[in-house]
């Protein structure tokens, strides 16, 4: 149930909540917002296969996720919702992920649940991907200031969504001008959410990784998936940057120093994987090619996530998004022809090499990546 406070302020927090997302699209679309440390695919080299013995058409794509059967291991995760002009944005991106088999994610769904008129920005998700996996969004914060089931499951009706994701996004809201860094008892509420709901729930990063130990607390709390969302790609410390530096010096001032905060991307899917907790892990964060996804599957990851590079076609129309994606596609598959790979199982076990700040990290942290070197598909 939604505590006192947040009832009050409703009306007035919905409308910044509002205007929030819709500087959020303009910032995205026109300033530098990506963080300064590389997601670390650059660090990773998967082995050319001279003779693949296959056919690049004999390449098969498809995975299960959460029970259903994507065409390809590759999410727009969480971007937009709550103003008028994301409507054409996630309607543009439904139409491209019906058309292509894959997985779509909403940007945090408070501002309809405050105010239900704002709910046709997220539900055209569904009306425009009948078929696909949509995934809806709550604010881990919100969990701490009074959002329950109740508000959980205004969430999911509203897009039918196939799965519920709790965003953690701490880095932001320290940051944030109207921040509410709010995230005691977080736990105790997602467990409450996962035990009271038929719909999984994906725990999610913002673009500050998850550690392993982290990813155990949110298996024990009952997430179906964890989405790491690490560092490399969009900075929301820098996006805050923008939005604070006109009305608050000192939370700018903060948000350059926080712009590179956190577990950059390859680091986090490794690690989280490493943990071998039998729940699927989304690699995110950082994401520009089908070679970065083909290298996320080989560390351990089930699906390659991306969102920024999204939005400026999703700003066109279905057709660009889809072109974009379909690239994305392409790229994976290459990628599995030249290392002969013929499934997704098969890529999880072609040999790797991890290289640079990347290695340096993992083996401070006490893996041992010289087996990676040996693997073999056969």
């Amino acid at each position: 149930m939604v505590t006192t406070r947040m009832k009050s302020d409703t009306k007035k927090k919905g409308t910044r909540t509002e205007d929030r997302k819709q500087e959020h699209i303009r910032i995205c679309l026109d300033r530098e917002i990506e963080s300064n440390t590389p997601a670390g695919f650059n660090d990773i080299t998967l082995i050319h296969n001279a003779v693949p013995e296959i056919n690049l058409d004999d390449v098969n794509l498809q995975c299960t996720f959460l029970g259903y059967k994507l065409q390809a291991p590759i999410m727009v995760t969480a971007m937009t919702g709550g103003h008028e002009e994301a409507l054409p944005i996630n309607h543009h991106i439904a139409q491209a992920v019906e058309a292509l088999g894959l997985a779509m994610g909403v940007g945090s769904q408070r501002a309809a649940i405050e105010d239900s008129t704002l709910a046709p920005s997220f539900s055209v998700t569904r009306e425009n991907a009948p078929t696909a996996f949509i995934i809806g969004n709550i604010g881990a914060p919100q969990l701490s200031l009074g959002y329950d089931v109740k508000e959980a499951e205004i969430a999911i009706k509203m897009l039918e969504a196939n799965a519920l994701a709790i965003h953690f996004n701490a880095a932001q809201e320290a940051i944030q001008p109207e921040g509410e860094a709010h995230f005691s008892g977080v736990l105790q509420a997602l467990r409450r959410l996962t035990k009271s709901l038929s719909t999984p729930i994906i725990a999610k990063e913002t673009g500050a990784g998850i550690n392993p130990d982290n990813a155990e607390q949110l298996a024990k709390a009952g997430v179906k998936a964890i989405d790491v969302a690490g560092l490399g790609g969009t900075s929301w410390p820098a996006v805050e940057v923008e939005r604070a530096k006109t009305e608050d010096a000192l939370k700018a001032t903060l948000g350059r120093w926080f712009t590179d905060w956190g577990i950059p991307t390859a680091v986090a899917t490794f690690e989280v994987t490493q943990k071998n907790l039998s729940i699927p892990v989304i690699a995110s964060g950082g994401i520009r090619t089908g070679v970065d996804i083909a290298k996320s599957i080989a560390l351990g990851a089930t699906v390659g996530g991306v969102a920024l590079p999204v939005l400026s076609p999703a700003m066109l129309n279905a057709k660009a998004v889809q072109v974009y994606l379909a690239s994305l596609i392409q790229g994976l598959k290459a990628t599995m022809f030249l290392v002969g790979a013929k499934t997704l199982e098969d890529l999880t076990k072609t040999p790797l090499i991890i290289q640079g700040a990347t290695r340096n990290w993992l083996e401070l942290r006490g893996h041992n990546l010289e087996e990676l070197a040996m693997r073999s598909i056969r």
